[in-house]
């Protein structure tokens, strides 16, 4: 990537190697122009929603803290840094459920694609600004609409765009310290059909419903032996694993999740539904840190969509490291699109794959280690 400091080197990851998705967009590129050509200056800086690092290897000079909700995110990063010879250490991580270190002198904001997730995170930075925070957003024009706008015009203050390029623009909002905002409603609850609380962080995936692929594979969950050993992979807010656990007396319990809020979002429901058995959670993109053969039970509801980009990587990454961590005898459920056939991937994994359930949308699927 060419930026006003000179050329970097940076790399997605995972890192296929074999794909035409950059490591960084035009909004990147406008952002960091803009903050070359204004003279921005600024004792604490904070990046926020940096997807693979292009403004923390640009702007480390600055030592910026990296506020963000992806450890995938974070990851590749700090891989980045250390690309380019910079290192890690010159920029501070800070995961979505953390608060940076405050007040806070220049934002650099990459404008989530989750509406909520920008509100959360405009109600929390508004409390570390002070009347001379500059704060520069940047996003691509298909992500920022009417909505986004208004979001940063009721939370922070007025919030002129500047012209298009190359498919981006940027915000530049204006402190308001004279607004009132209202309580957050972040985290917010609601309840299954049989009363069960769900507690959900701004960025969970279907946010304030039951997705329709959960609840397919809920209705369809095979029985868990008694004393197994469950992990929910891509937990989300955990009801695939807190539900097996209710249905059978489960040995112990371990959600995965790249998302920060995700994994507190497990927590709490954890807590909520009162769970007894022994718990893990763990905040990674893959299962590494989790012993080979030492789950009974895996299951997964794969991401199709994943860092701005559709496709199976991720499902296949999760089905591997899901064959590894499995016990002989273990099984893989799966629920995915019928359009995607997670079946033959399985079954090349695996050797063997069935069919536990299905609906006209989604098939549920299960692979014996």
């Amino acid at each position: 990537m060419a930026t006003p400091g000179g050329s970097v080197e940076l790399r997605r990851l995972p890192d296929t190697g074999d794909g035409p998705l950059r490591a960084w967009d035009a909004a990147d590129e406008l952002i960091l122009e803009h903050l070359r050509a204004s003279g921005v200056m600024g004792e604490r800086w904070l990046i926020v929603n940096d997807l693979f690092g292009a403004l923390a290897v640009a702007l480390a000079e600055h030592r910026p803290q990296s506020w963000g909700d992806s450890f995938t995110s974070q990851q590749a990063s700090a891989q980045n840094l250390d690309r380019n010879g910079v290192g890690a250490s010159m920029v501070h991580f800070v995961s979505s459920i953390e608060v940076p270190e405050a007040p806070i002198d220049v934002v650099v904001m990459k404008v989530p694609r989750s509406l909520a997730l920008l509100e959360d995170q405009l109600r929390r930075l508004r409390l570390m600004l002070h009347r001379d925070s500059v704060i520069v957003a940047g996003g691509m024009v298909k992500s920022i609409h009417r909505s986004t706008l208004e979001a940063f015009e009721s939370i922070v203050g007025p919030s002129p765009t500047s012209l298009a390029k190359k498919k981006a623009r940027l915000i530049h909002p204006s402190f308001d310290p004279s607004l009132e905002v209202g309580p957050s409603p972040y985290p917010s609850r609601y309840e299954l059909d049989d009363g069960s609380p769900v507690i959900e962080h701004a960025n969970v995936f279907s946010r304030g419903r039951l997705d329709i692929g959960t609840r397919a594979m809920l209705d369809h969950l095979p029985r868990i032996e008694d004393g197994a050993d469950v992990l929910d992979l891509g937990c989300g807010n955990g009801l695939l694993g807190l539900t097996a656990a209710r249905r059978s007396a489960v040995g112990s319990l371990t959600f995965v999740d790249e998302s920060y809020q995700a994994i507190e979002s497990a927590r709490a429901n954890a807590k909520a539904w009162s769970v007894e058995v022994p718990t893990r959670f763990v905040v990674d993109r893959t299962l590494g840190g989790i012993e080979s053969s030492s789950i009974d039970v895996v299951l997964n509801n794969p991401p199709f969509h994943a860092h701005q980009s559709r496709g199976d990587d991720t499902a296949r990454s999760m089905f591997a490291d899901a064959r590894r961590v499995l016990r002989p005898g273990g099984q893989l459920v799966v629920v995915g699109n019928r359009h995607l056939d997670y079946h033959k991937q399985l079954r090349r994994r695996f050797g063997n794959c069935d069919v536990v359930g299905s609906t006209p949308k989604f098939v549920i699927l299960r692979a014996m280690r």
